[in-house]
């Protein structure tokens, strides 16, 4: 296990002021491929996902980044989870289709995701964190988006396009160049992303997108029963 993570710790070469490591790098790779695969809504975006975070998971610990690197073990997980939801949780253990989270799931999480970057700013500025309250916005719109994705909601991907936002600029002040990079081909992709998953909406739900009137609702929706 050390070897390993000694040789996912090499230098590759510089950016910037970046010092590449393998782990970084193959980071980047299989943060776009997972990207990709997401976008076209393949569920093998999920084993994909789940070693990018193992990548990342090395590359911000060794950077001391502990908050970003807590953030992928949450992402390990969700990606198991989120991996068996999209096989078997549709109706009868079909294949899940892509669907929108009604008001009062968008609600719920909104209020959770203000509570938790609440929350994290403080246990992160204690730590001393670099940027505590934009680490602990971006891990909670982060937490909400991966949330929505594992229920297949359209919705994600508005979530992943404001994380992004802030993403981008705080990788370059880490003098992680690679990462931020990366991140800007996520931002673009997350557009496509948008608009993919829309005519797939409109593809399995053709009685619900030719409706004026919004989707079916449940008492408590699907999505949130986990919570």
């Amino acid at each position: 296990m050390t070897s390993a993570i000694a040789l996912l710790n090499r230098q590759l070469f510089v950016l910037g002021a970046d010092h590449v490591s393998s782990a970084e790098l193959l980071g980047f790779v299989t943060g776009v491929w997972c990207v990709w695969l997401t976008v076209k809504a393949k569920v093998s975006n999920f084993p994909v996902g789940i070693a990018n975070s193992i990548f990342f998971l090395v590359l911000f610990f060794s950077a001391k980044l502990y908050a970003d690197g807590s953030l992928q073990i949450v992402y390990i997980v969700l990606g198991v989870v989120g991996w068996w939801q999209w096989v078997f949780g549709g109706a009868g253990k079909t294949r899940l289709i892509v669907t929108k989270a009604s008001p009062l799931s968008l609600g719920v999480l909104m209020a959770l995701g203000v509570g938790a970057t609440w929350l994290l700013t403080l246990v992160l500025g204690a730590a001393h964190d670099i940027a505590p309250f934009r680490d602990a916005l971006t891990t909670a719109l982060s937490l909400v988006a991966q949330w929505l994705l594992n229920y297949k909601k359209i919705q994600n991907w508005y979530y992943w396009i404001a994380a992004d936002v802030i993403y981008v600029p705080l990788y370059f002040v880490k003098h992680l160049d690679l990462t931020g990079i990366v991140y800007v081909f996520f931002f673009a992709l997350c557009f496509a992303g948008l608009k993919t998953w829309k005519n797939i909406f409109r593809s399995d739900n053709p009685e619900l997108a030719s409706s004026t009137q919004t989707p079916r609702s449940e008492t408590i929706p699907a999505e949130l029963g986990a919570l």
